[in-house]
């Protein structure tokens, strides 16, 4: 049975189990007056229950929707009573035509003689009119609430669609600008030293296919994060002097996790964009921990006094949608705390993630 089939048989043995409950309604109610009927009797209840059925469809499919729905109440009200008068109308004619009037006289009178029974006049005459209100109400109840989970499915997939779009642009948005600068290192690199730069395009096509296919299921190992990572830290020390100190610390012993990919790349490249110096000493660390069900990542860099690091910079676009993709993907399961020490002239991110 798929899933569609699922969703739609509960709804059908409910509407079942209503049905037969008001059938048994109308059975025993005319039972308790202990007289023998006629078959006119349990024809024209047949008919009744078979109106019912009809007013309470008439009005779940179409008065509701196209109506009330819509806060056309006077309209939707109208309509319903002339359901009610039609379906008062129609049983009337059904017990003239099965001469109706006269069997029951017949019985009432005979169930007199017997033991004093006395014909419920008034009560037969309201009783089609009192259930029809009232399956009309519980008609109008069912719609409400199936409108109401509609209306509530639609938007969670209204939501759930906007964020996935959001998501796939922002991401598309952090892997250009990574390449981008890792092809201006390239080009630097055919001047300097053409192996370098051969080696260099080899790491890169082999992170191109970690973006393009691995980050496609929305989720990857961290494992695989860390080794994207270690790449891009090798790809980018292949242009720096030795003057420049990177450190990468894994977690020992390592417990693969699925993560949202792409997460730590703006990290360590504003690291390597505002932190790196050609003439003067400057380091790199970066350490990522684990802490049962928490990953930490923290990332140090030399803070220079003509070089800005500050997340809401033009150029650290990474850095703002990776804050926004987190606000999407780990949604108060997260903490990015940002700090700048102009007096150690230390630049320092901390990420502190829940993946359970």
């Amino acid at each position: 049975m798929d899933a569609s089939t699922a969703r739609k048989y509960p709804p059908f043995f409910l509407h079942l189990l209503g049905w037969s409950f008001l059938a048994l309604f109308l059975m025993w109610q005319p039972l308790s007056w202990q007289i023998q009927f006629p078959v006119t009797f349990w024809v024209k209840q047949a008919v009744l229950f078979t109106l019912l059925i009809g007013t309470f469809y008439l009005n779940y499919y179409f008065w509701f929707p196209q109506y009330l729905a819509k806060n056309r109440y006077s309209r939707f009200i109208l309509l319903n009573l002339v359901s009610v008068i039609m379906l008062a109308v129609i049983i009337e004619q059904v017990k003239i035509a099965i001469n109706h009037g006269e069997q029951m006289d017949r019985a009432f009178k005979t169930a007199r003689e017997a033991n004093g029974a006395k014909k419920p006049q008034e009560r037969l005459d309201y009783f089609s009119l009192m259930t029809a209100l009232l399956i009309i109400g519980i008609s109008t109840s069912v719609a409400a609430v199936k409108d109401a989970q509609r209306d509530k499915h639609y938007r969670e997939n209204l939501e759930k669609e906007k964020i996935n779009s959001e998501l796939s642009f922002l991401k598309a948005q952090i892997n250009p600008h990574f390449f981008f600068n890792t092809l201006n290192n390239i080009y630097a690199l055919t001047v300097i030293d053409v192996e370098a730069a051969r080696e260099a395009l080899h790491k890169l096509s082999r992170m191109m296919r970690y973006v393009l296919y691995e980050t496609q299921h929305g989720t990857v190992l961290l494992s695989q994060e860390i080794a994207f990572a270690q790449d891009y830290i090798q790809l980018m020390q292949l242009r720096l002097t030795d003057k420049v100190t990177v450190h990468l610390d894994p977690p020992s012993p390592l417990h693969d996790v699925s993560i949202a990919p792409m997460l730590f790349l703006p990290f360590i490249e504003n690291a390597f964009k505002h932190g790196v110096s050609a003439v003067q000493p400057s380091r790199i660390d970066i350490q990522i921990r684990q802490d049962k069900h928490k990953i930490h990542v923290e990332v140090k860099n030399t803070l220079f006094t003509d070089k800005r690091a500050i997340l809401d910079e033009s150029n650290g676009i990474g850095l703002v949608n990776t804050q926004r993709r987190l606000d999407l993907l780990y949604p108060g399961k997260y903490q990015l705390e940002v700090n700048e020490n102009k007096e150690g002239k230390e630049f320092e991110v901390h990420l502190e993630l829940e993946t359970a």
